[in-house]
């Protein structure tokens, strides 16, 4: 392999504009602090196009050279503990390029090197956002593959990047308008618009419920994952015809099959879809490689006996209204959605992520000499590995649709999950075919059993009791939904509300607080539970006795339970509080309000009003102060700070400077 000179760390002279990521970038830069493992969106991002001929390795290296000029993203870096980028000049540093000989340029060949190039990390703080690899047969160029990081390129700006690069190399003009930065865009957000689209959006989620499919399949002990892939050529037809039909765009008509596909299994009307929206409508976008695309929460409300095409309107208006909506502050947006699913006790998990690009991933090639209209698929279990949200990616290429799944046994078992892909290709030949596909109002697939449709979402109740079972000083517990059985019906409490009950022997110093902050610190852990509105505790070494017996403590239907304050105790406790006083209030102030004695432990870190932005710098605080052990993405969720504090260790020793630590 031959390598270029790699650029040495910038000298802040080469920058000619910096400015603050755009509220998309926000989410990407978050999400690079997490473990790889862990990340939702695989960084690198990664594809190929084939050099065509006569061009040469110096033509690679000029049309490189013009996109790199042309496109500040591929010049940008950004800080490492402030969501902020820097714009630098276009000979800044020399082209990220080598070189790489193989015997042939063929489909595996491509395949295997582009996983390759994707494997090798980017440095988007110090270095080009970006790698490319020009392969070689036989010494003349077959092929390019380039490697961008998701902070400052997406999927789209990748796939717009290719094309423009194919297009220099043979001799097409560059397109006539100028590409846009997103620091270009990142002044339109008026502050009025800002906390009134808070507000509208936090409204939406909290009237949603969540898990709808959670119910309605899968194995009684199963929480492992499956992935398949599923090709057709037939549905690309059939996608087309119906995205014609009903003048919207295919990527549109799958999220509403799903819609359909969801309402028809559950009876759910109304639910959560968590989709990636582009915004590349308008002309001066369309040659954009910035980061556009969003991923947003959309709420589908479904009408029963709707036809398909109202479904498919619906779901398009939604997707815009979320995308306008996301557009506001999404790092905000995820902490008060946070502070609000821990005070009413239910985490909303989306039913379905959508996603209408199909990532590159090895364990979905699929296998040779696949039948070009028949599945290609790959099932695995892994019981380590739960999903708690049916995963769909679609991709549109060479006349082929693809479908990626990735689903939990717990949702869909590995049959259920095979026949969801060929579902979908039967309700597009409907479709295609001029069926209208009422939605049905009632569900055609039974619920499973243990399973209770609560007002904040669907309970598994087995598991609800294995959480509080958890607690020290739980004896033994039961859970029933208002007093009665699991069924979908059930006696109503005050108000009429349905509520969840929980019979514990409890030792006599465990208190209905307790066991509620217990499963509130479990919610995003434990897929299938919400927290109970109610507890009925009777005394240690005593069975429950007659309703009339017990000892009591409601807290009114589904309204979460009152948290009493608690203040620092231990040393990784205060080590937390004054980082979140930090990095809540951007420093120490004078007064008590943002001082560690002042940050209540039985709260979330969204409730201090620390946001996604400033979780790195809470990190860096608490490496500061000699603790590690908790990583950024548990940062985002409902845990309460005591949880989280129980989790942080002593960081290791630092060496010293020219040497090991010593014995």
């Amino acid at each position: 392999m031959k390598h270029l000179q790699q650029p040495a760390p910038s000298p802040a002279a080469t920058v000619t504009r910096s400015g603050p990521l755009t509220w998309v970038q926000q989410w990407h830069w978050f999400e690079r602090t997490i473990p790889s493992p862990r990340r939702v969106n695989p960084t690198p991002l990664a594809d190929h196009c084939r050099i065509p001929p006569p061009a040469t390795v110096a033509d690679v290296l000029a049309a490189l050279a013009s996109l790199t000029a042309r496109h500040e993203a591929l010049r940008t870096t950004v800080d490492p503990l402030r969501p902020v980028q820097h714009v630098h000049r276009p000979d800044w540093a020399p082209l990220p390029v080598d070189y790489v000989d193989v015997p042939a340029v063929d489909a595996d060949t491509l395949e295997a090197a582009t996983a390759a190039l994707a494997a090798r990390p980017i440095d988007p703080e110090r270095n080009p956002p970006w790698l490319a690899r020009v392969l070689l047969e036989a010494g003349k160029p077959r092929a390019v593959l380039v490697a961008v990081h998701h902070v400052l390129i997406d999927g789209w700006g990748l796939a717009v990047l290719i094309d423009q690069l194919h297009d220099e190399l043979r001799g097409g003009d560059p397109p006539a308008e100028a590409a846009t930065h997103p620091l270009d865009t990142v002044t339109a957000q008026p502050s009025e618009r800002v906390r009134a689209a808070e507000r509208e959006w936090l409204t939406r989620l909290g009237s949603n419920p969540s898990g709808v499919l959670a119910p309605f399949g899968g194995s009684d002990d199963g929480d492992g994952r499956h992935r398949l892939q599923h090709r057709s050529v037939r549905a690309y037809g059939d996608l087309d015809r119906v995205a014609r039909r009903h003048r919207v765009s295919p990527e549109t008509v799958v999220l509403a099959a799903l819609a359909h596909d969801v309402a028809t299994r559950t009876g759910e009307h109304r639910f959560l879809a968590s989709v990636v929206v582009s915004n590349r409508a308008r002309a001066a976008l369309r040659s954009s490689i910035g980061v556009r695309a969003l991923t947003v929460p959309v709420q589908i409300d479904l009408r029963p006996g709707a036809a398909f095409g109202e479904v498919a309107a619906s779901v398009a208006a939604a997707s815009a209204a979320a995308y306008r909506h996301g557009q506001w502050r999404p790092a905000e947006l995820v902490a008060a959605q946070a502070r609000m699913d821990r005070r009413r006790g239910v985490v909303t998990v989306p039913t379905i992520e959508y996603n209408c690009y199909s990532w590159p991933r090895d364990y979905l090639v699929p296998v040779p000499n696949t039948p070009p209209d028949g599945s290609a698929a790959w099932i695995s279990s892994a019981p380590d590995e739960p999903c708690d949200t049916l995963y769909v990616d679609l991709s549109r290429d060479a006349g082929v649709v693809t479908l990626d799944v990735t689903v939990g046994d717990h949702l869909l078992d590995a049959g259920q999950a095979l026949a969801l892909p060929t579902r979908l290709c039967d309700l597009l030949r409907a479709l295609a075919d001029g069926a209208e596909c009422p939605v049905p109002a009632r569900p055609l697939t039974p619920a499973a059993p243990g399973w209770w449709r609560a007002p904040q979402g669907w309970v598994c109740l087995a598991k609800v009791e294995d959480v509080v079972r958890g607690h020290p000083g739980v004896l033994d517990a039961t859970v029933s939904p208002s007093g009665g059985d699991a069924g979908e019906g059930g006696d109503t409490g005050e108000g009429g509300e349905p509520h969840l009950v929980v019979h514990a022997r409890t030792a006599p110093d465990v208190t209905p607080g307790d066991l509620h902050r217990h499963v509130l610190d479990h919610l995003g852990e434990v897929p299938g539970i919400v927290a109970p509105g109610r507890y009925v505790l009777s005394p240690a070494g005593r069975e429950p006795g007659p309703r009339s017996d017990r000892s009591r403590t409601a807290t009114g239907g589904t309204e979460a339970w009152q948290v009493p304050s608690r203040p620092p105790a231990t040393d990784a406790e205060r080590a937390l509080a004054a980082a979140v006083a930090a990095a809540g209030f951007g420093g120490p102030p004078a007064g008590p309000i943002g001082s560690p004695d002042a940050v209540d432990m039985n709260r979330c870190l969204a409730d201090h009003g620390v946001t996604l932005v400033a979780v790195p710098r809470l990190l860096a605080l608490l490496h500061r102060s000699g603790f590690t052990g908790i990583a950024s993405d548990e940062l985002a969720g409902t845990a309460s700070l005591g949880h989280l504090a129980a989790a942080l260790e002593p960081a290791p020793p630092r060496a010293p400077r020219g040497g090991e630590t010593s014995p």
